[in-house]
């Protein structure tokens, strides 16, 4: 049973967003299909008896909120109570009382415990694509690290997990340096850069054996760079009628490439590139430098929440 939120006055009209800076948020609304996302999120809190509690899709796109302003859950209460934009965003009236930051967090572990994020983030992303906002003429796949919100365990530990604190986030080595944290790995649109699949792993796993959980099959190329470089891997994509662009890496047995190799390489490199500008925006505009939980599946839910909240910006540049 659900609080019966979304029919906004005539005063909640009268106010408008203009001026506040934040009138893209009407049009990140028409870019959402609210249909697909209510029946997505029937289920949630969806018992006939008890207390009536927020519509789920209310709560979603409070969520969202959340993403954009960097805003822990009790920010994000005070900022919804406060803000008139934010509650036209979320079909909030002027008279409602706003959802308090344990129902928020009450929401994400539900999405967590149900696995509903992934499927959340991909449809979303999915229905952008059928706007014609994703082109699919290739996927661009990198990974990068985040630090954990646990403390780092002792260096007399070594570089194994620290199950006290943080039983998922684990140790890595990268340019010379040691990392504790995790790494998430997402495939993006080479056209659009809007990102089409996002994991979140233990810091220590391998860049390569996430390539082809992040392939989604429709691209007609993938790029990435040498990390993921396997011939295996180099079969199954041409026998999935997909065009190979991974960079090749010099090994012990050929430490120098060949000429071919090394062009092959130079020109691919400008375009696989630009996912990491994706990883730059993460991490400086949406705070994703380091996880706010500490769980895997909980830090993947909000990596979800944040990357579809990146989406659904750059998609309403892309519309304009």
């Amino acid at each position: 049973m659900h609080k019966d939120v979304g029919t906004l006055s005539f005063a909640d009209f009268v106010v408008s967003t203009k001026g506040t800076g934040r009138a893209w948020l009407d049009d990140v609304s028409r870019l959402l299909d609210l249909t697909c996302l209510e029946t997505a999120l029937s289920d949630i809190y969806a018992s006939p008896t008890g207390r009536p509690s927020y519509p789920p899709i209310v709560l979603f796109k409070a969520l969202l909120i959340g993403a954009w302003f960097n805003l822990s859950d009790p920010g994000l209460e005070a900022a919804l109570d406060d803000s008139l934009s934010f509650r036209r965003f979320c079909s909030l009236s002027l008279e409602q009382d706003v959802p308090d930051h344990s129902t928020l967090c009450r929401f994400r572990q539900k999405l967590e415990a149900q696995g509903r994020s992934a499927e959340l983030f991909e449809q979303i992303t999915a229905q952008l694509g059928e706007e014609g906002l994703s082109v699919r003429k290739g996927t661009l796949i990198d990974a990068s690290l985040v630090r954990a919100q646990a403390a780092r365990p002792p260096a007399s530990k070594g570089l194994g997990q620290s199950g006290k604190i943080d039983k998922d986030a684990n140790w890595t080595r990268k340019g010379g340096k040691s990392h504790y944290g995790y790494k998430v790995h997402i495939a993006a649109d080479e056209q659009s850069l809007l990102i089409r699949r996002a994991i979140l792993t233990p810091a220590k796993t391998a860049d390569g054996l996430l390539l082809e959980d992040l392939i989604l099959g429709n691209e007609r190329a993938v790029y990435a760079d040498r990390a993921y470089e396997h011939k295996d891997k180099r079969a199954r994509l041409r026998a999935r009628g997909i065009k190979d662009r991974i960079m090749h890496r010099a090994s012990k047995h050929n430490p120098v490439l060949s000429r071919w190799k090394a062009r092959r390489n130079t020109l691919i490199s400008p375009i696989r590139s630009q996912v990491e500008k994706l990883f730059g925006t993460l991490k400086r505009s949406y705070g994703f430098t380091q996880v706010r939980f500490m769980s895997l599946a909980r830090n993947q839910v909000d990596m979800h929440i944040r990357c579809l909240a990146m989406n659904l910006r750059r998609a309403r540049k892309l519309a304009a």
